[in-house]
């Protein structure tokens, strides 16, 4: 599988030589640099021990195309930089010298992840290479908005990084609102944030690789490396205080060229409405959000997957998308609503367009973001995701 690449920018224990289990990769875009090379094909090597698990040298030349003498030295200075060890012979082996399995060492490095989009708090976590949670902590946001919004998620940050005794790989942000490529927040109402250079702001204070994505975009990147997705395209609709979707098409995540592919949540439903945050009446955000769920009753949440299922039929029909994940409070989601858009998608779409369509809940809860925060380090400094 090709390492990913997401458009933006000691020996080990017998715990830590667990090669985990599969997970998917996507697609790289953009084009390799002669300089790069280097830097690619160690990539390569990371993102088949990340996906399929301990491999021999030679099992690792066979999957990448590289040569063994560059696979020889690639693995030698991986394992020099401590990111991978040698983990001994397999249990049962062919006639002659068995080979010599490696693997990444999962505490090698950590990643500090932090989730920005809970409207009363901000999460973070300190996770392993493989996305494991190490610590977790949860500081409340009172009203914070503004400058004070980021300087909490500057003190989120700083006590997650003195909760690892490991060094740190980067920093991972799913942050509500537009985000653009150079982890600028462009819009992000709920926060009061305009053009926030976040990544910026977090890179001066703790001197460490930061990546930040829209919150929605960040939990689609969990869901396809470390949730359940299939090998189909695929939309995962974020709900909580506001409302948003990642989209992946074949293998790539999707942004737009604004960078605001997937704000869903601001598509008028009903311009009859109740008012809205961004000016608008009857935007989906005032139908779908959570707080507006919990007042619902079981009549109440079908009514509400109705409209969902009519918002996203010509999305999913003309996308012809595989799986509809669905991420939020399970209590809310996985019932009547999403029963109700499963059936008026397919109400409204061609039967050959979503015979093998699948609507359901995010395995990952309320981590998804968290998770998709992890990724976003993982690939932009190791290659893989």
């Amino acid at each position: 599988m090709s390492p990913a690449r997401i458009p933006g920018p000691r020996p080990a224990t017998e715990g830590e030589r667990s090669g985990g289990p599969r997970r998917r990769s996507l697609r790289p875009t953009g084009k390799l640099l002669g300089q790069d090379a280097r830097r690619h094909h160690r990539a390569l090597i990371l993102q088949q021990l990340f996906s399929e698990g301990s491999n021999s040298r030679a099992d690792l030349a066979r999957a990448t195309g590289l040569t063994r003498v560059t696979v020889s030295d690639l693995v030698g200075g991986l394992i020099e930089d401590g990111l991978v060890a040698e983990l001994g012979s397999p249990v049962e082996t062919r006639i002659g010298k068995p080979p010599t399995l490696v693997g990444i060492v999962a505490d090698a490095a950590h990643i500090v992840a932090l989730d920005l989009s809970p409207d009363d708090r901000m999460i973070g976590a300190v996770q392993d290479l493989f996305g494991v949670v190490k610590a977790r902590v949860e500081l409340p946001r009172e009203g914070r908005s503004g400058a004070e919004a980021v300087r909490l998620a500057v003190r989120l940050a700083e006590e997650l990084r003195a909760a690892t005794d490991r060094p740190l790989l980067g920093v991972g942000v799913g942050s509500p609102g537009v985000v653009d490529a150079r982890g600028v927040v462009l819009d992000a109402p709920n926060l009061s944030w305009r053009d926030v250079d976040l990544a910026g702001t977090l890179h001066r204070e703790l001197g460490v690789p930061v990546y930040v994505a829209n919150d929605a975009n960040t939990a689609v990147l969990g869901e396809h490396t470390f949730g359940e997705a299939g090998d189909g395209d695929f939309m995962l609709l974020r709900i909580a205080t506001g409302v948003g979707a990642g989209l992946v098409i074949g293998g790539v995540l999707v942004q737009g060229h604004a960078w605001a592919a997937g704000e869903i949540g601001h598509v008028v439903v009903d311009p009859a409405g109740k008012p809205c945050a961004c000016g608008r009446a009857g935007c989906l955000e005032t139908v779908l959000a959570v707080p507006r769920l919990r007042a619902q009753d079981r009549a109440g949440l079908t009514q509400v997957g109705e409209v969902l299922g009519d918002a996203l039929a010509p999305v999913i029909g003309l996308l012809n998308l595989h799986e509809l994940v669905l991420a939020g409070p399970p209590d809310l989601l996985d019932g009547p609503l999403r029963e109700a858009v499963d059936r008026v998608v397919r109400e409204r779409t061609m039967a050959v367009s979503t015979a093998d369509f699948v609507v359901r809940t995010s395995t990952l809860g309320d981590d998804v973001v968290l998770a998709g925060a992890a990724v976003l380090v993982l690939s932009g400094e190791l290659g893989v995701a």
